[in-house]
């Protein structure tokens, strides 16, 4: 059984707000007859460009996930971005059917709010009241908003709400409202590989730096942060990290026990065996989850990895389901829990 902490969710409950809006991005019919869903990377027919449940589940079923904590696809976070009066309704009808979903498929499904970021105090009283309703653990936020301190100082006040409702904040790859993206100019070459690798991971790395080598978190400790595919480059990087350390500033703490001390937590998606037994020698085995990124999308892959991994079936069965429900089992039901408890 496996607990699938990066699993993202494309909302046909949008549909008919979508429909409604003049500007991208929108639901219309195109010039072709077709009725799309219209946003930055193009046009998708409508009964291609959302997620069914039944579907959903029975991919789950094929690759022995029990619990499925949802997020919004980052297709559909353009909704965050848009300012504050256009937002929050889209947000708001978002979080609420995601409860809905959880409470009707209580245990197999649980899911990370959406929040109008345009205006952080906007988004924390929107988490506030999210946390309140069944089914929900936290909020998935843009990396963008943890780059640096300075990011993370103004994005305080989520951070705040995370630490009131015990809550997890899962840090995805995404720009906050304002920012230039993608950064990777589309006539590049490999340029997929560029921005959903080298730029991906490149950034993901620097909000591990800003979380764990920064006093950010320090008045928080009951908010739990999640950065996806391992925290980026981290455990691929620390030796040398560590090195520079000891040449350039030997009285600063290795960056390697600031990371292995954090309270902040990685999920395994999209990387293979050997990542993820050096995650596991630089985090420990208590700080990674299981991820797939969209079930179907990375559940065999993930799966795969975790099979390969010169690890013990204890430490397998920790990253697959016993850190999640150690984590948020006080949030929301999960499947298989009694099971996975013994």
């Amino acid at each position: 059984m496996a607990i699938d902490l990066h699993a993202h969710w494309r909302p046909a409950e949008l549909i008919d707000a979508l429909r409604r809006r003049t500007e991208d991005p929108r639901v219309l019919v195109n010039d072709d007859g077709i009725e799309v869903y219209k946003a930055r990377n193009g046009e998708q027919p409508i009964d291609q460009a959302f997620d069914n449940v039944e579907t959903r589940l029975e991919e789950m079923d094929r690759q022995g996930i029990t619990t499925a904590v949802l997020s919004l696809l980052s297709e559909f976070t353009w909704i965050e971005r848009l300012p504050l009066q256009e937002s929050l309704p889209l947000v708001q009808l978002y979080n609420d059917s995601m409860s809905a979903l959880c409470a009707k498929h209580e245990g197999r499904f649980t899911a990370l709010c959406a929040l109008p970021l345009a205006d952080v105090k906007a988004a924390a009283t929107e988490f506030d009241r999210v946390m309140t309703l069944p089914g929900i653990i936290g909020a998935q936020v843009p990396g963008n908003a943890f780059l640096t301190y300075k990011e993370a100082d103004a994005f305080r006040p989520v951070i705040e709400a995370a630490h009131r409702s015990k809550a997890a904040v899962l840090i995805h790859f995404a720009p906050m409202p304002g920012d230039t993206w993608p950064r990777v100019p589309k006539e590049t070459d490999n340029v997929r590989r560029r921005i959903g690798t080298l730029d991906m991971q490149a950034s993901l790395s620097s909000n591990m730096v800003t979380l764990c080598m920064t006093d950010i978190l320090d008045d928080y400790p009951d908010a739990m942060f999640v950065v996806h595919n391992l925290g980026g480059n981290i455990p691929f990087e620390i030796e040398r990290m560590d090195h520079r350390c000891l040449l350039d500033t030997p009285d600063e703490e290795l960056p390697s026990k600031r990371f292995k001390e954090a309270n902040v937590y990685v999920d395994c998606n999209s990387l293979g065996a050997h990542a993820i037994e050096m995650g596991v020698r630089l985090y420990g085995e208590d700080r990674i989850l299981y991820g797939t990124d969209g079930t179907e999308f990375g559940g065999k892959w993930t799966n795969d990895a975790l099979a390969e991994a010169d690890l013990s079936e204890h430490v397998k069965d920790q990253i697959r389901h016993g850190n999640a429900i150690r984590l948020f089992s006080h949030l929301a039901a999960m499947a298989g829990f009694m099971e996975a408890a013994e």
